[in-house]
């Protein structure tokens, strides 16, 4: 599975944007996609996270509210809209896939067998 990430950029404090993530090669019509991002400096953390099946969303705490996982299985893609943006959620964003990865293991970058390249989101303040 290959996994492109897309859609970062700079963008002012308070503004939006929609990161994509586009899956190719071999797809799976289960498991879960995740965000994380990493910050220099910073280990990578848990943003979101979308079961393919059945749709259930999980977000981190410092997200939730602001951002919005969806995804599109007949595009095997999967998007973060990201409003309210604040400077601290600068940072390079990764999209992650798994075929089987159970609830209490989303949260774990380690648990992700598929990653993309990541795209970098600047917020200013």
């Amino acid at each position: 599975v290959q996994l492109q990430a897309s859609g970062g950029g700079l963008v002012q404090a308070g503004g939006s944007l929609r990161l994509s993530c586009a899956a190719s090669g071999r797809t799976f019509s289960r498991g879960v996609m995740g965000w994380f991002r990493q910050a220099p400096g910073k280990e990578r953390e848990f943003i979101a996270a979308i079961f393919r099946s059945g749709g259930s969303t999980y977000y981190a705490d410092s997200v939730k509210g602001r951002f919005t996982v969806s995804r599109d299985n007949a595009k095997n893609a999967v998007y973060l809209q990201m409003n309210s943006l604040k400077p601290e959620d600068t940072a390079v964003y990764y999209c992650a896939a798994d075929s089987s990865l159970i609830l209490s293991s989303i949260y774990s970058a380690s648990a992700y067998d598929f990653w993309g390249q990541g795209t970098l989101v600047t917020v200013s303040s």
